[in-house]
């Protein structure tokens, strides 16, 4: 059988495959301490599990409507102008989808010509690329490790042509953790409005934001930007919802009605009951949300401290999300248990095979040399899993 070429150059995601190898050594009995996974540990709170249960048995067990159900796509109009100050109008201007990733994919199929170019700020999350390929464009990457793992106007400019699209913005960011600030976004804003560029935006981290920094989203501060911006978001990180593959989408009506009809023919709806969840953690479970954005600030300053003390690494401090970018480039090119360790690969497979930690390679978020830890886990596993690791990286010579 031949495969379309569309299908061979396909990457796979490196962080679910890191996720799936270390629950099949798990299964084998290995003690595996995974901080490979972009997955909250916590089980969802207990208002959207009471919405899903009452939603099965008054037999909302059908279809719904493509782009979601009125009652969700309200809750989410309610959540972004109550937190942002932005209207949206709920019925024309909101999507459900069975996830954030298939909206972001759905948006691009609406945006992206074949040989359009679109702007990523390298690291970057692994499926853009990937999406953006897979609609016949161009990712034009942007390496940021220099500047502090922002984009600037130099940077941007400089990759600007005549096939330039439009750019996809993470912020808070994953695999960095870094947070877009004022100065940064009014950049990208003003050299979008001059070269007639449009946006995605994902935010899919906000309420992931510690230090008593803020998160801002890009057409709050400037609303001009709202007829050529489409905004992410959903359930999976805020509400500890991954399982239930709810995301969310904002953004112009004329685009709007285009990207609901691909999700028509691409998913149909999202999971009724799903999305009845949703409706109950967007309206009681604020406090679970506080909750765990408390934990997940304790973890981050463990795993921050427990980390300043591996020698040979070194890593920018997250203000967001759950995770740490550990550039181990120093050990590269040396040797661990008599092999040598080529590049951030080996070294992940190394750590997994030797230490039973598993780490994401930052080759997969366009930062060759790094690796990324998550510390969505218990404070037990972060404070034996970073042991382990500095244990590792002690023994490299």
């Amino acid at each position: 059988m031949k495969l379309s070429t569309r299908a061979m150059n396909m990457e796979p995601s490196a962080t679910l495959a890191i996720s799936a190898k270390a629950k099949a050594m798990k299964r084998e009995g290995k003690p595996v301490i995974s901080f490979g996974a972009g997955e909250p540990d916590f089980t969802s709170p207990r208002a959207a599990l009471d919405a899903a249960r009452e939603a099965m048995e008054r037999g909302e067990t059908h279809y719904t409507p493509a782009t979601g159900i009125p009652e969700l796509k309200e809750e989410v109009a309610k959540y972004y102008e109550r937190r942002f100050g932005l209207k949206y109008n709920f019925s024309k201007e909101v999507i459900i989808g069975s996830g954030a990733k298939p909206l972001i994919y759905e948006a691009l199929g609406c945006l992206v010509d074949p040989g359009d170019e679109v702007m990523i700020f390298a690291p970057a999350w692994v499926s853009y690329v990937e999406q953006i390929k897979l609609c016949d464009g161009k990712p034009v990457i942007i390496d940021t490790t220099r500047s502090g793992f922002l984009p600037t106007a130099s940077l941007i400019e400089a990759s600007l042509s005549s096939h330039t699209r439009g750019m996809i913005i993470n912020t808070p960011s994953n695999p960095v953790g870094v947070i877009y600030p004022k100065e940064t976004l009014n950049v990208i804003a003003d050299l979008a409005i001059k070269h007639d560029l449009w946006i995605i935006y994902d935010e899919i981290y906000e309420r992931l934001v510690y230090d008593g920094l803020e998160h801002i989203n890009i057409v709050s501060i400037r609303p001009e930007l709202r007829d050529r911006t489409i905004i992410i978001n959903g359930a999976s990180k805020a509400f500890a919802m991954t399982g239930w593959r709810i995301g969310y989408a904002l953004g112009p009506q004329e685009i709007m009605s285009k990207v609901g009809d691909f999700q028509g023919h691409l998913t149909s709806n999202a999971s009724s009951i799903s999305q009845w969840a949703a409706v109950g953690a967007l309206r009681g479970a604020e406090e679970d949300v506080k909750r765990m954005h408390e934990a997940f600030d304790e973890r981050r300053k463990k795993m921050i401290a427990l980390l300043k003390e591996v020698p040979n690494i070194s890593f920018v401090e997250p203000k967001g999300a759950f995770y740490v970018f550990v550039d181990t480039r120093n050990c590269l090119g040396k040797t661990y248990e008599g092999k040598t360790i080529d590049d951030d690969i080996k070294f992940c497979e190394m750590a997994l095979e030797n230490k039973y930690i598993a780490l994401v390679p930052g080759s997969a978020f366009l930062a060759p040399g790094f690796v990324r830890f998550s510390y969505a886990n218990s404070m037990e596993e972060i404070e034996e899993g970073v042991r382990r690791f500095k244990e590792m990286v002690s023994e490299i010579k």
